[in-house]
């Protein structure tokens, strides 16, 4: 799934020209730091334009933690500003700073289990976004497989020799709709699916057995059959058919 992430510095975004161009998800940044005042400007507006485009999203915090105190209260903020929300994919703790790093990977894999964990205890899927070099030197294989993982490493391929779900290729691509750069990444888990059917980020369990994505790429490989028996077949698993096909439409052109 191709996608992009943003925050307040991609300024207005047409999220209806964003999903013509061929975005499936967008990340969203919901602030950083401690305090409820360091919510990102722009993630209401872009949280309820990209649901209304049909996008999926996801969220990011961006950490400035030095203790496992501040990585818990930061995570208890992000919470107060996600919550209400439903995000098909995770929320994701974006560490990034020098001063995080010089502590060395037992404090920087603290800052990450602390912040996940209280995601985690309040029924959000969480993960860690970080560059490939100061994962594979800062962060524990144990704690890279624990999480979902963003890996970024601009260029033609990720060098990472571990399992990760999205990878963060270019800081300047351009997308129909953004005025400038944005991030863009690519999805090779199916998190929809999986936080749908798990009851995260504030959805019933079970509340949909596949993304509506998931099954329109399914009905484009033969797995639903066609016409009338598609149809059938469909709404006999609890699917809703007008949805499915639509995507079906959107991804044939």
């Amino acid at each position: 799934m191709r996608g992009i992430d943003i925050s307040q510095f991609q300024g207005n975004v047409n999220f209806s020209k964003v999903k013509k161009s061929g975005i499936e998800f967008v990340m969203i940044r919901a602030g950083f730091g401690r305090y409820e005042s360091q919510r990102d400007p722009y993630f209401e507006r872009n949280y309820k334009a990209a649901k209304a485009a049909g996008l999926h999203v996801g969220a990011y915090w961006y950490s400035y933690a030095q203790s496992v105190d501040d990585a818990k209260q930061e995570a208890k903020v992000c919470m107060k500003i996600i919550k209400g929300k439903q995000f098909d994919f995770p929320i994701f703790f974006d560490l990034e700073e020098r001063s995080q790093f010089a502590k060395g990977r037992n404090h920087c894999d603290g800052l990450v289990k602390a912040f996940c964990g209280e995601l985690e205890k309040n029924g959000w899927f969480a993960g860690l976004y970080i560059s490939r070099s100061p994962l594979q030197t800062y962060i524990s294989p144990t704690v890279a497989k624990r999480y979902a993982l963003w890996v970024a490493e601009y260029g033609s391929r990720c060098n990472y020799g571990g399992s990760y779900g999205i990878w963060q290729y270019s800081s300047t691509g351009r997308v129909s709709g953004i005025s400038g750069n944005v991030d863009l990444d690519v999805s090779t888990v199916d998190y929809p699916t999986v936080i749908c059917k798990g009851g995260f980020n504030g959805y019933a369990k079970g509340s949909d057995k596949k993304s509506v994505d998931t099954l329109a790429r399914e009905v484009l490989s033969g797995k639903w059959g066609n016409g009338a028996e598609r149809k059938k077949r469909l709404t006999a698993a609890g699917y809703d058919y007008a949805k499915v096909q639509k995507r079906v439409n959107e991804l044939l052109r």
